[in-house]
Order: C-alpha cells, then structure tokens, then sequence
C-alpha cells in the first residue's frame, strides 16, 4: 500500500489522521470492530497479543474491552489534534474523568478542583472520594492568590473546566500550569465545552486534557463517549483503570465519534460565528438580564479569553431573562425551533433552563441560519412578562 500523509493542519488532521484504507478490504472509512474477542494461529500468537496489549502497546488486541482498532482509530485522531503523544477513549465523559482522578490520586492525596464543574463532577467528588481518603479543596480557578493557596503538602493534582458549567468562567491556563508544576502537581483540564479546534490545552501546560466526546467531538448528538490525552506515561495508567473499571468504549460509539471528528472545525467555526451573534442580541434585549458569553467585552475573563481563544469564544451561551423562573419557563417553553434538552455540542442548538440555578438558561449554539435562531429567540422572549 502506498505511503501516505495526516497532514499538517489541524482541518487536514481532523479528516485523516488515525485512518487509512483497511488493508484486508481496502474499505476507505475504518470499519467498525464489532468483536468482542480476538483469535489467533497458536498459543504463542496469542500469549504475545496479551503481553503486548497488557503493557498498552498500540495495534496489539486481544479482547475488546483492553484494546480495539475502532477505538483505536480515534484515540490516533483525537492525539493529533490536541498534540499529544496518545489518547485513550472510554463509555462517556464522566468514565473518562473518573479513570483520570483515579489513576493519579491514591488514598491520602489531595485534589484541588475548580468550584464550578460538571454536576456528576461534583458527584464525584463528594461521594466517592471520601470512600477513597482521597482530599478535595474546591477554588475559583480564576483567582490565582486563592488557587495557591488551596495546595497543601497532599495535593498531587489540579483539575478545571477551560470554560466552566454554566457561567462560562475562562481559567488563565498558563499561569495555572505554572502554579500547578511549581508544586509538581499533574494539571487535567476538561476542555468539553470548547474542543481542541478551538483551545488545544496541553499547548498551554495542561498534563492532560480530557472532554465527554460525547459533546463536539461527535457533534451530532448520537453516541456517549469519552477521551483523555497526553504524555503516554501518563495515558498507561487511565487506560489500565479503564480497563480494569469496564469502561471501555464501544467501537460502534468510536466509529460515530469519528466520524463527527472530520467535521469539527467547520462546525466550530460556525457554532462560534452564531453564538457571537446570539450573545450581542442578547445584551441588547430589555427582557434579558445579564448575558455570559467569552467573547463579550463584558465577560470577566474576555483578556484571557481572547488570548487563548483569538477570534472564536465557542458556541456555548448563559443568560438570564428578567423576571426569574417565569421569565425562563416563558421563553423556553415558547420556541419552535430550537429544543430543550441537557447536553450541548450537537450541531441543533439547544436550550437548557436551570430553575435551581435562579432561573438562568444556558444554550449550546448550533449550526443553524443564526437569523432563524435570532427569530426564534426573539419570538421567546416576546413571551416574557
């Protein structure tokens, strides 16, 4: 077979890079595995295979839930794009950020974690680290002094949200890997709410970075899945915890993930150009009350931001409408185009109200005419009282 090329931009990457032709069929997209086991021609062969996969060597299989050439595929893919040097994927986010806190944190460490994370996160971390001994200290990532401060001899991790669930904080990454690696802390970054077409963390001193790729990564809001990358020392071990765990992904997920890769930043560029108009429309509209996005001059974190991001702040929006949780329900109850729904990075933008929140609305900006999106918003907040 002929010698072939990734690329080397990150939209050449995201189409080519972890794939090539099968070599048994010459099939041009890679197939999906959809095998449990592995055979082989002796006992040597296979004795081999189980070594070889056991110490986590790429393109060894035995059994699907150590290792297959689907997931494998997307792990190549995922690595280039964030410039690691591996990636190991899992069931769903949350598999992939409870095998990284595991892997690195063992009974009498200390995390400190950002303040504003993922609700199943803080599950997390409330319930099943105290069975573990394992410490936590919650601080705002983007105070600097606090973050410091929170380290204690035990700490042996730090881990963020890039842009926090729901009010969209931007975290200074560099300063926090220096802060973090000043102290010879790992620092793990769940960068879900962006995706490396638009912050590539492990570029700004992130250990690891991981994202429910169940979000952009696939974008077409049909497969669970998750991914963390980095140095492949630091991969070995996640891996062995989500293979040990159960918690490996389905190549029919990778196969779906995959493919919704080749698109990522076409649709992120999109996403982005929306959300940037939703967002000024928005500020400007009497029913609303305050509006959180990055890329407004308003945001708290917009220097940082635009630093790390450049022109694109991501597709993902908070506000609140006035008047509380009958001004939320009013305008999410009202629209026609747009769906109420709980996850995000779905090329359909979806809305979320959150009443335990005061009544905030978070939105996941899709790929849509963004005036159909202004029309419908407009139409919900006509509704607000």
């Amino acid at each position: 077979m002929r010698d072939r090329t990734e690329g080397r931009g990150l939209a050449t990457r995201a189409i080519h890079a972890g794939e090539r032709p099968d070599p048994t069929t010459h099939a041009h997209r890679t197939p999906i595995y959809a095998t449990a086991t592995f055979t082989f021609d002796s006992a040597a062969e296979k004795e081999d295979a189980v070594d070889r996969s056991l110490a986590w060597e790429p393109g060894a299989y035995f059994y699907s839930r150590t290792g297959n050439p689907t997931n494998r595929a997307l792990e190549e893919k995922i690595a280039s794009l964030e410039g690691a040097e591996d990636a190991v994927v899992s069931s769903s986010g949350m598999a992939a950020v409870a095998a990284t806190l595991f892997a690195h944190l063992a009974a009498g460490d200390h995390l400190v974690a950002g303040e504003e994370l993922f609700a199943i996160t803080h599950v997390l971390l409330d319930e099943d680290f105290p069975r573990r001994d394992i410490g936590v200290t919650r601080v705002d990532m983007t105070d600097l002094v606090a973050l410091e401060a929170a380290i204690t001899p035990q700490s042996r991790a730090l881990f963020l949200e890039c842009s926090t669930n729901p009010r969209l904080r931007i975290p200074d990454l560099p300063a926090i890997a220096e802060i973090a690696h000043g102290h010879d802390l790992l620092m793990i970054a769940d960068n879900t709410f962006l995706g490396p077409a638009l912050l590539r963390p492990l570029e700004h001193g992130a250990d690891l970075v991981l994202h429910a790729a169940t979000k952009y990564l696939s974008g077409h809001g049909d497969a669970v899945s998750g991914v963390v990358s980095g140095r492949k020392t630091l991969i070995d071990p996640i891996r062995k915890q989500t293979d040990t765990l159960g918690q490996a992904a389905s190549p029919f997920s990778s196969f779906l993930v995959q493919r919704g890769v080749r698109t990522l930043p076409l649709r992120s560029r999109v996403a982005s150009v929306n959300a940037a108009r939703i967002a000024a429309f928005l500020k400007e509209h009497p029913k609303v009350d305050w509006v959180r996005y990055p890329g407004l001059a308003s945001h708290p974190d917009h220097a940082v931001a635009r630093r790390l991001l450049g022109e694109l702040f991501g597709a993902m929006v908070t506000f609140k409408p006035v008047g509380g949780l009958e001004a939320m329900a009013a305008f999410t109850d009202h629209l026609r185009l747009c769906d109420i729904g709980v996850s995000l990075g779905d090329l359909h933008t979806l809305v979320y109200p959150r009443p335990k929140d005061g009544g905030i609305i978070r939105l996941s900006i899709g790929c849509e005419d963004v005036d159909d999106l202004l029309e419908d918003f407009e139409l919900g907040l006509s509704f607000v009282p």
